[in-house]
């Protein structure tokens, strides 16, 4: 058979591992497989994967395309048989791992799809079955919150494995004890957090002080910064700048995927171009900005 893959968001930064999947299970079957191209044609199966709801639909898929990933829907899932088989890293020319140690989350995020896809926080697999490179980027939206995943990082540890945890970490749940388990841990190349809230300030700050006092060494803390009001971001940036963790700010979409405001547009580009961050405040910022967009609309 001649299998086709559609990737809705190729080039983006990650590979997309549904689809890697379902490459490495056609081959194992024999089938030929390669990406989707309109102009070709005369495929037998044809899938397409979206993670985000806002990204366009491709005019040019045949009308039979298998399509599956959030961006389509939550009702569409791999089978166990495929969902279980090792990627295959070649679609991508992966030099690193990745797969999920567990799925779901006991967080109920009002703008967040995975209690709803995944449900609760379960095991979901072994890192050998998906690991096969010094370098690890895992998926999990929580996997501190299940003892799974707790067991597989002494694992990696075990391994000498380099992790990249890139959904980020819940610091409500980095103790003493989590924590002195993490510093044993080899990053790649930086320990995630989220400080999506005013109330996650306390907690960052804890999780952040214990993770140095237990030696963690990352080539740097990086914190997720979810952009909803622009005033409580601000404070969230700020007290992120003083305790020395680099913010990265993300436009609050709702599961709509509504489009972001300009103004939240605009901070995400302060925060996350890092000479403009480093050398302006978001007040002078901000105002410049306005009379950028005052004289677009002067021209119009």
């Amino acid at each position: 058979m001649r299998i086709a893959l559609h990737d809705s968001e190729y080039g983006m930064k990650y590979p997309n591992v549904a689809l890697m999947k379902l490459s490495a299970w056609h081959k194992s079957l024999g089938d030929s497989v390669e990406w989707f191209n309109p102009v070709l044609g005369n495929f037998d199966k044809v899938y397409s994967s979206k993670v985000f709801t806002w990204t366009p639909e491709d005019p040019y898929l045949p009308s039979d395309t298998i399509k599956g990933g959030t961006g389509y829907g939550l009702s569409t899932v791999l089978p166990e048989v495929i969902e279980h088989i090792c990627p295959d890293y070649s679609l991508y020319d992966c030099q690193q791992s990745y797969g999920f140690l567990t799925r779901g989350c006991p967080n109920k995020c009002s703008w967040c799809f995975v209690p709803d896809k995944e449900g609760e926080i379960k095991p979901h697999a072994d890192v050998d079955e998906f690991c096969r490179h010094k370098d690890v980027v895992l998926m999990d939206n929580n996997v501190l919150a299940h003892q799974h995943g707790i067991e597989q990082i002494e694992k990696m540890i075990k391994l000498g494995l380099h992790v990249d945890f890139n959904q980020g970490l819940d610091a409500r749940l980095i103790d003493n004890g989590i924590a002195k388990l993490l510093g044993r841990l080899k990053w790649k190349p930086q320990i995630r957090l989220a400080c999506d809230s005013m109330a996650m300030i306390k907690h960052v700050r804890n999780a952040v002080e214990l993770l140095r006092w237990h030696n963690a060494t990352p080539s740097a803390y990086f914190c997720y910064v979810l952009v909803k009001d622009i005033e409580d971001a601000v404070e969230r940036v700020k007290f992120l700048k003083g305790i020395y963790v680099y913010p990265f700010a993300q436009a609050y979409r709702d599961k709509e995927g509504n489009e972001p405001t300009q103004e939240q547009h605009d901070f995400c580009r302060w925060v996350n171009h890092k000479a403009i961050y480093k050398t302006t405040t978001w007040e002078d910022y901000d105002k410049q900005s306005k009379k950028v967009d005052n004289r677009q609309l002067s021209l119009v």
